[in-house]
């Protein structure tokens, strides 16, 4: 696939809530996902699909999504983003809030690497 049509599919997996379905069918075996910043004891950078997707597994335990909105993509050569929006609930506090975040995504051998 190319970058667009990558892009493209993870927007609209992600545009219904298939965020789990996106990592499967989109992100490369080897793929290494660094994030702005850790959770306390944790790292920035997951490396492989399966430290990937426990991360995902994590953050889907842990918060109750309301709604998300999912914006783009932009894309540019092998790279594209994408515009989060989301209205969680930290389970494990109770706490509501929204969050905002630009997702960058590099393409290599039509997966997201």
């Amino acid at each position: 696939m190319t970058t667009q049509e990558v892009a493209d599919s993870l927007v609209k997996l992600c545009s219904v809530g298939k965020f789990h379905e996106a990592m499967e069918a989109l992100y490369s075996p080897d793929i290494v996902s660094m994030e702005a910043g850790a959770p306390p004891g944790g790292s920035r950078e997951a490396k492989g699909l399966p430290a990937v997707m426990a991360k995902g597994e994590w953050w889907a335990a842990n918060h109750e999504v309301h709604s998300a909105v999912v914006e783009g993509p932009l894309v540019a050569a092998s790279h594209f983003s994408v515009v989060f929006k989301l209205d969680v609930t930290f389970k494990p506090q109770n706490r509501r809030f929204t969050m905002e975040e630009v997702a960058v995504y590099k393409v290599a051998d039509g997966k997201i690497v």
